[in-house]
């Protein structure tokens, strides 16, 4: 139960009710990839337990693993429909009612954006929808009301009315979807889409209706999977409200080189679309960042740094107060006169920052799980994990992986201890460690990076701004050949050092003679990205007999 217990939290399915052995939901096919795993049951993700190796395996299909969650965390029960009732919370294997004085608007917030019920309709107190039965929950919910699922919430032991009884346990209203039913049709899991909105039924408006959505459902209707979406008069006409938008929203980034960096595309009548930048601001972007699980935002990116999209552009004068949980509920206007060539986008810190080094590039590796930014271990610490920090971080490359508390000592959880990374991961979170929250270390051993800090520079100038184009790449700084490189290039890397735009491009070892390699790779900047980074490269350069006498210099405005 502690390995099914990882399993159900990874993936937010509530409480493990079993833990399966011996092909019980049948056997698979292909590699067995963990063997005698051993979980402390504390883990945020099955990979972070100990196992005998990954791929190493004395066993057979005959023996895997299942597991059987309770499938979520909160109800409402005994009310007339799944978004109105008593108020229960699985927890410990068992479902527990909740005090009402411990229950706030907030909180019923949280259990009905969870639960795909829209906002609170009424808290209602004194058992008003009868007394439940087990226990009464013993911990006090703390939700801002942000959150998308309580799992997120904090929660505190120490309850403010620990006499409440079954006379006390609290009901919810919500306002949302609250049935939904398949009419018209042969049976029960055929028919017109309908869905009642508190007591009015309506039905579904078909534009950006597919399978992904019918498949949801499905699901909710306990009908399986969807088999076929038909033609819109295949079931007959409906009649009263038609509901929109019911089950299509999504968020994403794109084109940033990896899930928490990119230009904000959002899901859409079936289409994604992107976000104005005319409005766009560290408050929207927190509620992104947010959204994705990514950390904070640490950078803006307007004017298709990342890329124009494509389609429709979904959202203009996006407001958020930087406190909602999704985008979704901020408030904007229909995007009418903006162009893609504002796009927005963000950079999100994702799961690990650098704090107290004087710069986003250095310092003391803190790494963000459960809502709570913790610190790693020193232990075994060297430059191979700080290779990874690096590169998450878009930092460049490692200079130093100092220990010991180089960066001052940290607070809170340490997260990870004994890491060991092969240093070509792309999150430090993938990097092996010895079990997530397990360490017998303390804070005077917290680990720190110190990262190049940039990708590229202009040396042997006179000033920062102009010189000779260097970039950094496999842990040495390397010049760039005067054929392989052009205007927009030169855009970008001026725009990276903060130096403008660019004035001239000199070719032949203008700023004399580097040392060293000169780049292997050609850079293919479209002139818009935020840094050297996002370009494209080919390694298939035109001219392969480049040296140090065609070292490219630059001389930006800035």
């Amino acid at each position: 139960m502690r390995d099914a217990a990882v399993v159900c939290r990874e993936l937010r399915c509530g409480e493990p009710v079993n833990a399966p052995q011996y092909g019980l939901f049948g056997r698979g096919s292909g590699p067995i990839w963990m063997d005698d795993v051993a979980c402390s049951g504390s883990e945020t993700t099955l990979k972070n337990c100990r196992s005998g190796g990954w791929g190493i395996s004395d066993c057979d299909h005959r023996h895997d693993a299942g597991v059987t969650c309770s499938g979520q965390n909160v109800r409402l029960t005994v009310g007339p429909h799944r978004c109105s009732g008593r108020v229960e919370v699985f927890h410990g294997g068992s479902w527990s009612t909740v005090c009402d004085a411990d229950f706030d608007q907030q909180d019923a917030e949280v259990v009905c954006r969870e639960l795909g019920c829209g906002i609170p309709v009424e808290v209602l107190g004194s058992a008003a929808f009868g007394r439940g039965e087990g226990q009464v929950w013993t911990e006090e919910l703390q939700c801002r009301g942000t959150e998308s699922e309580i799992y997120f919430c904090p929660t505190s032991s120490s309850l403010k009315h620990s006499d409440c009884s079954h006379y006390n346990d609290v009901g919810l209203k919500c306002s949302g979807h609250t049935e939904a039913r398949l009419v018209n049709g042969p049976d029960s899991c055929s028919g017109r889409v309908e869905l009642q909105y508190l007591s009015e039924w309506g039905t579904v408006c078909s534009v950006g209706w597919d399978m992904r959505a019918a498949d949801v459902l499905c699901a909710q209707l306990d009908c399986g999977s969807a088999v076929a979406v038909v033609e819109v008069d295949w079931f007959g006409e409906g009649s009263g409200h038609i509901w929109a938008d019911v089950f299509d929203y999504g968020v994403r980034l794109v084109n940033g080189g990896s899930r928490c960096a990119g230009r904000v595309e959002v899901l859409h009548d079936g289409q994604w679309g992107t976000v104005c930048a005319s409005a766009w601001d560290m408050k929207d972007a927190a509620v992104v960042c947010r959204e994705l699980r990514c950390g904070e935002p640490v950078d803006l990116r307007y004017w298709a740094d990342s890329g124009q999209g494509s389609g429709p552009i979904w959202i203009y004068d996006l407001y958020c107060r930087g406190s909602e949980s999704t985008l979704n509920n901020c408030s904007s206007r229909g995007g009418h006169d903006c162009y893609h060539v504002i796009d927005a986008g963000v950079i999100c810190s994702g799961s690990v920052r650098l704090v107290n080094g004087g710069s986003r590039c250095a310092g003391r590796v803190e790494v963000l799980q459960d809502g709570q930014w913790g610190t790693v271990c020193g232990d075994d610490w060297d430059m191979r994990e700080a290779a990874v920090v690096c590169r998450e971080l878009r930092c460049g490359e490692p200079v130093d992986a100092p220990k010991y508390g180089h960066f001052g000592r940290g607070s809170g959880p340490i997260w990870m201890d004994d890491v060991a990374c092969s240093g070509s991961e792309t999150t430090l979170k993938n990097c092996r460690s010895g079990g997530w929250g397990i360490s017998d270390c303390d804070h005077r051993h917290d680990a720190g990076v110190t990262c190049s800090g940039e990708n590229v520079r202009l040396t042997a100038g006179p000033h920062r701004c102009s010189g000779r184009v260097e970039v950094f790449h496999g842990g040495s700084w390397s010049t760039v050949c005067d054929a392989d490189f052009d205007q927009q290039d030169a855009e970008v890397v001026c725009r990276e050092l903060g130096c403008g735009i660019p004035v001239e491009v000199l070719g032949s070892a203008a700023f004399g003679r580097g040392e060293g390699q000169v780049w292997t790779e050609e850079l293919q900047c479209r002139g818009t990205e935020s840094e050297i980074y996002f370009c494209p490269t080919s390694s298939s350069l035109k001219h392969s007999n480049c040296s140090h006498y065609n070292d490219v210099g630059l001389k930006c405005s800035g």
